[in-house]
């Protein structure tokens, strides 16, 4: 898409390395096509990237004493929705973990940027149309192990499917961006979730 618009391969790939986010990455190069819509590109970010806040809060919570410094600014440029559903599955997230799990998708990440934007043009469009639904398969794949064996993850997953479809159909809810929405989606389900169906402390189980 960039390489389409104008952007060099080149562009396109530091653009990749500097900003871990594919929703963020396609609504800033459509920003910088049309120059001085800063505010613009400041909502839409915001909106976009909320959630990776929320992610970074709550997996600093889990890190060990080692994670602290320039290594939690790290983690908060490294989040993504994949990395956070594996981290939190961890008991403690350790430095060595963590940076393993990151730096192997953002090279992969990069590379795959690198081969879009120097061949994608040419790939058959039934291959194209196939890695697109391929995410999705990869979010399903993260999820359902978990939400196989904690009724908790389970119960959060079905609010977050109700949710995603109410703001995807209904009149009014439908026109929110899709960043913003996803936001929404999450921090409601969270709440929802920890209201009827919270996850007991160890401390709570041996007091109660």
């Amino acid at each position: 898409m960039a390489v389409s618009i104008g952007f060099s391969w080149w562009q396109a790939l530091i653009i990749s390395m500097t900003t871990v986010t594919s929703a963020g990455q396609f609504s800033g190069i459509n920003t910088m096509v049309f120059p001085g819509q800063y505010i613009e590109m400041l909502i839409s970010q915001l909106t976009i990237n909320v959630r990776y806040s929320f992610m970074s809060v709550s997996l600093s919570q889990k890190t060990d004493s080692k994670f602290k410094g320039i290594y939690r600014w790290l983690l908060g440029f490294f989040m993504t929705d994949e990395i956070f559903a594996v981290a939190s599955a961890e008991k403690e997230v350790r430095r060595s973990f963590f940076f393993g799990l990151s730096i192997i998708p953002y090279l992969g990440w990069s590379l795959g940027t690198l081969m879009g934007a120097l061949i994608g043009s040419f790939l058959p469009e039934i291959l194209m149309d196939s890695l697109t639904i391929a995410i999705y398969a990869m979010f399903i794949a993260i999820v359902t192990p978990k939400a196989k064996t904690e009724r908790n993850v389970l119960f959060a997953v079905l609010i977050s499917v109700v949710l995603s479809c109410a703001f995807y159909y209904l009149p009014l809810l439908n026109s929110i961006s899709s960043g913003l929405s996803v936001s929404i989606c999450a921090i409601l389900a969270a709440v929802i979730a920890a209201l009827f169906f919270p996850i007991k402390s160890e401390g709570s189980e041996n007091n109660g």
